[in-house]
């Protein structure tokens, strides 16, 4: 599509939208940025533009003589396709894109693109370094932190994307198409987005939707519904297990990480990784999987994934003061991240938990506590339902607080010399905080002044 001159609603005023926005003011197009909510700060919106920049800034309700002028809408992940006003623009027949597809639009080279519930964060950040050493021109974005669209305008057709996708992402594909995908786990979360656990299957799946035979899909084994999918798909499905041997995929077994593609490899012993617990390993499988498929040769898989030391806000290791380990999970927003956080622990543990509720079941969560969790020490929207669940399993040392400060607080007084203090919420941060990277930049603050 020629953008010159059109007429585009950039619907969202997150990074997704800005950055949008960016790209589209850049090709050419008459940009409106747009949110619902009136009483966002105009003047602040405008200062994340250049200053030279013509985007036109909207809030509140959109006029139907705007939308009768548009010639595309781009939704932020953040918006829901099922809100009243994006059927309106639906009903008007003018074409609606994520921030994904648009940049895919301008984008160029290969792109590899990771999905799941949990996991997805960690394995796009080792992939993003496996490509790095192997390849010049490698891009590492989506919910990582750098949009896509962002990066779009910069590549070029010997690059390589490396790119995590959401779910909300993914609803909003059309061309998308990656070289290597890969769907690391499904189970449930973001149910009020999606209402149903099949709607949001179906979003996840979407990452597949333009793949041929001529592509690959890593996907779990270990997962029923992706084991499933993968014998009704197109592209050729590359697997890996932490529980079995496969014939061909990666897989773990007797402590080590074994690559099967005609004859059986090591990779690597799982003593000789950084990371911590089996979804870590999963995680290393699956990065290792997607950059064999590309043809990474497994000598710099190797290198790489014995000297990658995990990301920010993942069972992230901060300090230890008097005896007590303090870890940061603040990307444990939903209660399957949680259990493998506290799988990961070592230590008894004092966790902190609560959030924003995303209609979440906590009985699993709990169930995973065993007689590792001394202490929960709840906080946010969740407190009063997840201790209920607590209380109903028989689970009875909760402490509710009212701040996210006196939740750690309370953490540290409880805590005994060899514990583990964990904050792993199993809930978003919304409410709290700007997002999980505030949430968990906090408790690292409040432990560094311990």
């Amino acid at each position: 599509m020629d953008f010159r001159g059109k007429k585009v609603l950039v619907f969202g005023t997150g990074i997704s939208g800005i950055g949008a926005g960016e790209l589209l003011e850049r090709a050419g197009a008459s940009v409106i940025l747009y949110d619902g909510n009136e009483n966002l700060d105009k003047d602040n919106l405008r200062k994340r533009f250049a200053a030279e920049s013509s985007v036109e800034i909207l809030l509140g309700s959109l006029p139907l003589e705007v939308m009768d002028q548009l010639e595309l809408v781009v939704l932020s992940p953040g918006v829901p396709t099922d809100l009243p006003i994006v059927n309106q623009l639906r009903e008007r027949e003018i074409p609606i894109w994520g921030e994904v597809e648009l940049a895919y639009r301008f984008a160029r080279g290969d792109v590899l693109a990771i999905t799941g519930t949990n996991g997805k964060t960690t394995t796009t950040a080792l992939l993003g370094e496996i490509m790095k050493a192997y390849r010049d021109s490698v891009f590492v974005v989506g919910n990582i932190g750098t949009p896509y669209t962002g990066a779009a305008m910069e590549m070029k057709e010997s690059s390589v994307t490396v790119a995590e996708m959401s779910s909300f992402q993914l609803e909003t594909i059309d061309t998308f198409h990656p070289k290597v995908s890969a769907i690391l786990n499904i189970t449930p979360d973001h149910l009020n987005r999606h209402h149903t656990m099949e709607a949001y299957i179906q979003a996840k799946e979407k990452i597949t939707k333009n793949q041929t035979e001529e592509d690959v899909c890593v996907l779990n084994y270990e997962d029923e519904v992706l084991r499933a999918f993968g014998e009704k798909l197109g592209a050729q499905v590359l697997y890996f297990s932490s529980r079995r041997k496969l014939e061909r995929g990666i897989y773990l077994e007797d402590g080590k990480i074994i690559y099967a593609d005609g004859e059986p490899e090591e990779l690597c012993a799982v003593g000789e990784l950084a990371l911590l617990g089996t979804h870590n390993y999963e995680n290393v499988m699956a990065a290792s999987a997607m950059a064999a498929a590309y043809g990474v040769p497994l000598e710099s898989i190797r290198k790489t994934i014995k000297s990658f030391g995990g990301v920010a806000h993942r069972i992230e290791f901060v300090a230890e003061k008097d005896g007590v380990a303090y870890y940061n999970d603040s990307k444990g927003t939903n209660p399957d991240a949680a259990i493998k956080a506290v799988e990961a622990m070592n230590r008894p543990t004092v966790l902190i938990g609560g959030g924003y509720d995303k209609d979440s079941s906590y009985d699993a969560w709990i169930d995973s506590f065993g007689e590792k969790v001394r202490y929960l020490v709840l906080v946010g929207a969740t407190k009063e339902k997840i201790a209920e669940t607590a209380r109903r399993k028989g689970f009875d040392n909760v402490i509710l607080t009212e701040t996210f400060e006196e939740a750690v607080m309370e953490s540290v007084k409880l805590a005994r010399e060899g514990d583990a203090v964990l904050l792993s919420p199993a809930c978003a941060s919304w409410g709290m905080f700007k997002n999980f990277e505030e949430r968990g930049d906090k408790f690292k603050e409040l432990v560094n002044h311990l």
